[in-house]
């Protein structure tokens, strides 16, 4: 006869009681800790990889078979469709005959059906019109631009490690700001800021470690500890760990705590092209929850109602957080940043 299995021993419910909570203003200074020097040089090691030229575009699910969709990456028009098989193709924008946007045609059986004279694509070369390479990870989609990036191509982006798409519940959110890539990526590789411009969502962060000088990309990490605010002094608290893959991604992964394993992966693709006097950058960003709790497959099941929530709670954030990457533009644009 075999043991019976352990009971888990946590609570039921993931929540810590602050019992000391004091008010915002109350909370300790982070500024001598974010250095502007670090950050900068963190942006710089980030910068400094491989991307291979792919830029995320948008959702897996927003690429659908019925219609195309039209987008803008460093002023590139791309269009993209899924044809019958749910294979996914991609390639320039503008019809090769006469320039009519292939965004605004029609999908039929998996071919993509110019409106202005019916030039028909099936996504292999055709008339002028050659596509791109694009890849689908189960969560985003990219899109490989070579004449754009000016890098050595690679076969397949840098896709972060991640939960198992089967286990996980995923929303992905979008955002534009009047900013450049790296002002978005400087704002996530400054975690300092996160319970003094997010009170609403952040309480108690400390950052535990940060990369000083050269460092193996191994170690090239950020590690805070912050808990997520529920409801007055209900918080979940959890360790996390901040990375940058290639230049215009940082991941946050849960490392302890509720929700190890989960990810929120935010990308920065430049709509406009490079040197605009009025750049425009979207923010695409992926949370990746998951859970080793058994009561986990009941928020999978809910997932369909759960994204919409998960995106209005990314939403709020960045609405801050574009803010401070649009203020930083502007101070750079104008000989203005102390941070240089």
């Amino acid at each position: 006869m075999t043991d019976p299995r352990p009971e888990d021993d946590r609570p039921r419910l993931p929540l810590s009681f602050r019992r000391h909570a004091g008010a915002w203003e109350e909370q300790r200074a982070t500024w001598r800790q974010a250095r502007a020097s670090e950050i900068a040089a963190g942006l710089e090691r980030a910068s400094s990889r491989p991307s291979g030229n792919w830029y995320v575009v948008g959702a897996s699910r927003g690429i659908r078979a019925d219609r195309p969709t039209g987008r803008t990456v460093a002023g590139t028009e791309t269009v993209l469709w899924r044809d019958a098989h749910g294979a996914l193709h991609a390639g320039p924008g503008v019809c090769p005959h006469l320039g009519a946007a292939l965004k605004d045609g029609v999908v039929r059986c998996g071919t993509l059906i110019c409106r202005w004279h019916g030039l028909a694509l099936d996504g292999s070369p055709f008339a002028g019109w050659d596509p791109w390479p694009v890849h689908d990870d189960g969560v985003l989609v990219w899109v490989r631009l070579d004449s754009v990036g000016g890098e050595e191509p690679t076969q397949r982006p840098v896709v972060p490690s991640r939960p198992p798409v089967d286990r996980a519940v995923t929303a992905v959110y979008t955002g534009v700001g009047i900013c450049e890539a790296e002002d978005v990526v400087a704002n996530r590789l400054d975690p300092w800021h996160g319970a003094w411009l997010h009170p609403y969502s952040f309480v108690d962060l400390e950052v535990l470690s940060a990369p000083v000088g050269g460092v193996p990309d191994e170690e090239d990490a950020l590690v805070v500890r912050v808990s997520f605010k529920v409801s007055g002094r209900v918080v979940v608290p959890v360790t996390a760990v901040f990375t940058a893959p290639e230049p215009r991604t940082v991941t946050m992964r849960i490392a302890e705590g509720e929700g190890a394993g989960s990810v929120v992966e935010t990308h920065a693709t430049p709509l406009t092209p490079v040197g605009t006097a009025r750049p425009r950058t979207a923010v695409v960003e992926a949370v990746m929850a998951t859970s080793d709790r058994p009561g986990f497959a009941v928020a999978k099941a809910l997932a369909p109602l759960l994204r919409p929530a998960m995106r209005s709670a990314s939403g709020r954030l960045w609405r801050d957080d574009l803010a401070y990457a649009e203020r930083r533009w502007q101070l750079r644009s104008t000989g203005r940043f102390p941070g240089s």
